[in-house]
């Protein structure tokens, strides 16, 4: 259906459309490689001048994967007079605590996500202005950049890589079972049915941190609502007690006896083996999800949430863009800022893939000949989307995300509470945005 709530409000400026990617995605084969630096401007940064130390607070927190990745991008910085260290934490603390964090401006770069969760603290005044970091941006093109700036028109973010959410599945366990990709709802639920009767969990469902289930709001709402009508919901606009969002959770309540018991007490790590091991057929992720398990690097892929409203179709997706930003004052601003640079180039993110082939990287420059199946699926899906949002937790008010990943936590353990649950949620979803938009005024 259309939606029929009014447009966003200022606030809803930093939520980026389809543009995030429009102009950044490489699609199709690439040129490898790409010189080290950019052609800089006056006030633009340069790899060479800094030394003395530098470090960086990581939630990149899988060793083999995309902590090697990180680890193999700093061995490719080419300025060996700084000293890098990788100060890691789990990824959900990290996220859980990315305020304090911030304010205790430990590390001088920290690894976080493009889209209103770095605007926020940039308004904040808790991460640097890096626009001179990007005068010297080569391979990123403007959709990366606003996605990267925040209201004063400053750029606070260097995207290194993204990548789609969708049904991840085992490529061997499909074929093995005859099971072909479904096409609407009604063929999902057939298909989940066979996977019943076959002995198989239909969906692995992990939502340890509170955060992998609002990726099952998301595409439930972008299918049955559209995807105007979400990026305005994310915005504050329309009621979650309307019968919009009731229509999201009843069909949600549909597909709950077709997932995975005890999902607020398991980690996405643990559903990813499952999924490698045909414990269950499905899971909705991101294609991050094939960091978990060697088997999955090869034998994972993914097709799109199919369509439940055909007037609505399926072109909608979650595609985040990850990356780094510089707290406001870094201990070695020079270092920090060369650094930044590197993220940016082919050299890093070559260096980064080849430890983590899960995620799409954002420089055109990029070694694309080496990309995993896996790897062009992703790229040829956000290609192809007609939608993209950044994730729920990264395209809403902080505080409202937490009672939103309160909420659908509660809805899982117990369905029959839908409608106290969304009542409650509208009266918090009215007073944190009243608040926020009167600490804005």
């Amino acid at each position: 259906m259309a939606s029929s709530y009014p447009s966003p409000s200022a606030w809803s400026a930093y939520v980026q459309r389809r543009s995030i990617l429009k102009g950044g995605v490489a699609l199709g084969a690439m040129a490898a490689g790409g010189g080290l630096l950019a052609a800089c401007g006056d006030s633009g940064v340069e790899i060479g001048g800094a030394s003395g130390s530098l470090s960086i607070g990581s939630n990149l927190d899988l060793p083999d994967t995309t902590g090697a990745g990180l680890q193999a991008g700093v061995d490719a910085f080419p300025n060996k007079d700084v000293a890098i260290s990788i100060n890691t934490t789990d990824h959900n603390t990290f996220q859980e605590n990315i305020s304090t964090i911030l304010q205790a401006q430990d590390d001088d770069v920290l690894t976080w996500f493009a889209g209103f969760r770095n605007k926020f603290f940039a308004d904040q005044g808790l991460v640097g202005d890096i626009s001179d970091v990007w005068e010297s941006i080569d391979g990123l093109g403007e959709g990366f950049k606003a996605a990267s700036t925040a209201s004063d028109g400053n750029q606070y973010f260097v995207p290194t890589a993204f990548y789609t959410w969708g049904i991840n599945h085992s490529k061997s366990v499909w074929a093995d079972k005859g099971y072909t990709p479904p096409t609407d709802i009604d063929g999902l639920m057939s298909l989940a049915d066979n996977m019943m009767s076959d002995g198989i969990t239909p969906f692995g469902y992990p939502n340890d941190g509170k955060w992998p289930a609002m990726g099952t709001f998301d595409i439930l709402n972008m299918r049955i609502n559209g995807y105007d009508f979400h990026v305005d919901l994310m915005g504050g606009n329309g009621d979650w007690d309307g019968e919009e969002i009731r229509a999201v959770f009843d069909q949600w309540e549909t597909l709950l006896p077709y997932m995975q018991q005890g999902a607020n007490g398991r980690k996405w790590e643990e559903s990813a083996v499952e999924l490698a091991d045909g414990t269950t057929g499905m899971m909705l992720l991101g294609t991050f999800a094939a960091g978990a398990d060697s088997r999955l690097e090869t034998d994972m892929d993914q097709f799109v949430f199919p369509e439940i409203d055909p007037d609505i179709g399926a072109g909608a997706m979650d595609a985040p863009i990850d990356g780094f930003q510089m707290v406001a004052n870094p201990t070695n601003e020079t270092a920090a800022k060369e650094f930044l640079l590197h993220l940016s180039t082919p050299a890093y993110q070559n260096a980064y893939l080849s430890k983590d082939p899960s995620v799409v990287a954002s420089n055109s420059g990029t070694d694309t000949a080496t990309y995993s199946a896996l790897q062009q699926r992703s790229s040829d899906l956000a290609g192809a989307a007609t939608g993209i949002a950044q994730f729920l937790d990264r395209d809403t008010i902080p505080d409202f995300a937490g009672a939103c990943g309160d909420m659908f936590a509660e809805f899982i353990e117990d369905p029959s509470k839908k409608d106290s649950l969304l009542s409650d949620l509208q009266e918090k979803k009215v007073a944190i945005f009243a608040d926020f938009d009167a600490s804005n005024s």
